[in-house]
């Protein structure tokens, strides 16, 4: 029998669908759970989807049924009936809330729906309209409204595609917020970020990467470490490749940290002997750029017979990361010679070339700096150390 949509007052349900289902009957309700089996559980799921709409019943047969079923006529009356069971099990005070039109089943327009992977998705549309410190504020909201996958459990291929869909808009979320959290210093709030994008893809180095610096930053190498090796463990588990070369990279620079007799001779070996990077890039202090210049110097260096050397400046742990990193930045951009390329590995690292310059010369350069350092900011307790390399002509042995 075909019935006739409701007139009676307005009500509002909740539907959580991302992360576990449940439902409420008021945005601070208690939750409600319930169990079905999977296919009843996936119909309903599916009209709450797509609840802005009438679903006809070629739709929901094509959907659920395609060609396995002799009768799928009286299969689709069945699951409308266990449907409608279970909605009244979840929602008892609700009455009428699935009702039949011709050819057609729609939610009943006195109730309205609220879901929050639709909230979610609303968010992540608003955050484009925000500039500056809001502009981040925003991201964070929207990222905070991701509470898991989305309908977690639910593996049919209408369900998976959608989770794909809902995962890509939170990682780019996260993606945008990080290098802002980043430049604000603001490391607990980029671990946590990190921790749970890694929860939906862990094999995107772009959050370990974070992750590691954040932990760096903070004076936490050996947590940097931890997370390296679980990382690595497992993508190797999952996929047999390894880590990429910024990770490595990074990873190289926790390790040193945490040896008591810091050591940067790994790094500085890695860029003095190194290969060049395939992609060239403009000038913008990042490692990867170093390494392009310190290779193009190697090569002058073969034909003109002179010296150049590379260095390696670090804050210690008696510091505050953010003032004293900033300090040190002030230092080196002053004190070293234009055209001397620097790049921050991270917040209070530096590697640098001083090109020209002797081993001899390079040490005498540091020491001066380190000199300068404490009489400009006498207060601090940073003990600055630093390691000095010559950088060997191309096709030196």
């Amino acid at each position: 029998m075909e019935e006739t949509r409701s007139t009676e007052e307005t009500c509002t349900i909740h539907f959580e669908l991302l992360g576990s289902f449940s439902c409420r009957e008021s945005r601070d309700g208690e939750k409600k759970n319930t169990a079905a089996g999977r296919k009843v559980m996936s119909f309903l799921q599916y009209l709450i989807v797509n609840h802005a709409r009438d679903l006809s019943s070629e739709e929901l047969i094509r959907q659920f049924w395609g060609e396995e079923s002799s009768d799928p006529a009286n299969a689709l009356k069945n699951m409308i009936y266990k449907v409608r069971s279970l909605l009244k099990g979840m929602l008892p005070d609700k009455e009428n809330l699935l009702v039949t039109l011709p050819g057609c089943y729609a939610w009943n327009p006195a109730c309205r729906l609220e879901l929050d992977s639709e909230a979610f998705e609303q968010a992540c549309l608003e955050v484009r309209k925000y500039a500056g410190d809001a502009y981040l504020e925003m991201l964070m909201k929207a990222t905070s409204l991701y509470k898991g996958d989305f309908l977690q459990g639910n593996d049919d291929e209408w369900a998976l595609s959608l989770r794909r869909y809902y995962q890509t808009l939170y990682l780019d979320l996260c993606k945008m917020a990080l290098p802002l959290l980043q430049k604000e210093e603001r490391w607990t709030e980029m671990i946590g970020l990190c921790e749970q994008a890694q929860g939906v893809d862990f094999g995107l180095d772009t959050f370990i990467v974070y992750q590691m610096q954040a932990l760096i930053s903070m004076g936490q190498p050996e947590r940097a470490v931890q997370v390296y090796q679980s990382f690595r463990e497992q993508l190797w588990q999952e996929f047999e490749i390894e880590p990429t070369e910024q990770v490595e990279q990074i990873h190289m620079l926790a390790e040193s940290m945490c040896r008591s007799d810091v050591d940067g001779q790994d790094i500085l070996k890695l860029v003095a002997e190194g290969e060049p990077d395939a992609e060239a890039k403009a000038f913008l202090c990042t490692f990867s750029v170093f390494r392009s210049i310190v290779a193009l110097e190697k090569r002058h260096m073969a034909r003109s017979g002179e010296t150049s050397s590379i260095a390696i400046v670090s804050l210690g742990n008696q510091v505050t990361p953010t003032t004293d990193a900033r300090r040190l930045e002030r230092v080196l951009m002053e004190g070293l010679r234009t055209g001397d390329p620097v790049a921050r590995l991270d917040a209070g690292s530096y590697i640098l070339m001083l090109t020209g310059a002797s081993e001899k010369s390079a040490w005498t350069v540091m020491d001066r700096l380190n000199r300068t350092f404490h009489k400009v900011y006498s207060h601090s307790r940073a003990c600055i150390s630093y390691r000095v390399s010559p950088l060997k002509p191309a096709g030196a042995c």
